[in-house]
């Protein structure tokens, strides 16, 4: 019976052992080469006085969310793990989300004070 267990423990253990191989990992470790040059790229173009105000920030952050998004799903390997993985991950995903909403908050709601303009 303990080989019974013992058996069951070893085919659970490997079936999560997928992922991308060597191949896969250099795509996405390219794609965030060129994301970082796309990055660099977007901050020495003015989108600012083009668009609108804050425009370079928030492609920047865009392109790094992406960014963030292909390490998560594919160097942490939660692509292929269960739903409760997902849950932590997208948890995380909006806490930081609050937490930066009650900065803005606090930072927009400021005044110029001592050493403004």
């Amino acid at each position: 019976m303990a080989d019974k267990h013992h058996d069951h423990d070893i085919e659970h253990t490997e079936a999560h052992k997928e992922h991308i191989g060597i191949p896969g990992y250099l795509v996405v470790f390219g794609i965030l080469v060129v994301g970082t040059i796309v990055t660099y790229l977007v901050a020495l173009t003015d989108l600012d006085s083009k668009l609108f105000p804050g425009a370079n920030t928030l492609l920047a952050l865009l392109i790094a969310f992406f960014k963030m998004t292909c390490v998560v799903l594919y160097f942490m390997h939660v692509r292929w793990q269960s739903k409760l993985i997902w849950l932590s991950a997208v948890a995380g995903f909006f806490w930081m989300a609050i937490m930066f909403a009650y900065t803005m908050q606090d930072y927009l709601t400021r005044s110029t004070g001592l050493f403004g303009n």
